[in-house]
Formats: structure tokens, C-alpha cells, sequence
């Protein structure tokens, strides 16, 4: 994944069931750049709250957005 703008970095979740109050399965969601959670294999995730979490990255699958649909996606999160 390109790692230029944590604003532009998005994962799928393919993994809910023990965080359904969090996330939902299917959902893309805006990933916050935090090398230290990575090397422990958390991802922080602005989750359904609005708010960001950390969260085991097993749960995600990372995409690359367009870059105009990649803005859109950070302005509805």
C-alpha cells in the first residue's frame, strides 16, 4: 500500500465477529499511519464511532482507493 498519506490509506474489514459493536465486515475504513501499533500487528482504525482504535490487522484487507474516491471516503470519516 502506498504509504505517502495516512489520509488516503483504507482496509476492508474481512473479520468482525468479535468487534461487531466496532466494525462492520465488507466496510472500508480510513486507517491512522501508527508505526508502532504495525510492528506489534495492530492497525488504528477510525471505526464506527467515528473514533480511532487499535485493532489486530488479520481483521483487515488494505486497498488502494483512487485518488478522488480516496478523498471521499476521508471526508465521510
Amino acid at each position: 500500500m502506498n504509504r505517502r498519506d495516512s489520509k488516503n490509506q483504507f482496509v476492508v474489514c474481512i473479520d468482525s465477529e468479535d468487534y461487531r459493536a466496532s466494525l462492520v465486515a465488507r466496510r472500508i475504513y480510513r486507517v491512522i499511519r501508527d508505526p508502532d501499533a504495525e510492528k506489534r500487528g495492530l492497525l488504528r482504525v477510525v471505526d464506527e464511532s467515528g473514533e480511532d482504535y487499535l485493532f489486530p490487522d488479520r481483521l483487515f484487507a488494505r486497498i488502494e482507493l483512487p485518488k478522488a474516491l480516496g478523498r471521499i471516503f476521508a471526508k465521510a470519516t
